[in-house]
């Protein structure tokens, strides 16, 4: 079964948390998906990944940019794996990804000051539970820092 894990905000935005977690799954070697909650979700998402750091690099395409097979990182609003990424971000209140067998991990990471968005991830643990998923709970510590919760 694929990894699950889940992110929960509670110190930083998806902004500051995600380019980070993004270069730690390109360093294993892993093709990575960003699915954003929107168009809006995904330019900005676009944007931070050119910008959020002047000395890192985070190549990548989003919707519209073929062929999708050619970006590490593909930027979308679909469920889709359109570069056939080991590594899935879903973001917020997302739909979860149409094959999860296809990913070696994908993080569920949500706004914990957003009761809508944490019902929804609960939601999700309980349906990723029932189909046997391995499931852990990351939370951010009042520095910032993921600790493991579950």
């Amino acid at each position: 079964m694929t990894e699950v894990t889940f992110y929960h905000l509670t110190e930083t935005t998806v902004d500051e948390a995600l380019p980070g977690l993004v270069e730690k799954a390109l360093a294993r070697g892993w093709r990575v998906t960003v699915q954003a909650d929107g168009d809006t979700a995904r330019d900005d998402i676009d944007a931070l990944l050119w910008s959020h750091d002047q000395t890192a690099f985070l190549p990548h395409g989003r919707d519209g940019d073929e062929p999708a097979a050619d970006h590490p990182i593909y930027v979308t609003t679909t469920p889709a794996n359109p570069n056939a990424s080991q590594m899935r971000f879903v973001i917020n209140r997302c739909s979860q990804p149409d094959d999860m067998q296809a990913y070696a991990r994908v993080a569920m990471m949500f706004d914990g000051g957003n009761g809508d968005t944490v019902h929804h991830a609960r939601e999700n643990w309980k349906q990723l539970n029932s189909e046997g998923h391995d499931l852990t709970y990351w939370k951010q510590n009042a520095e910032g820092r993921w600790e493991r919760a579950a």
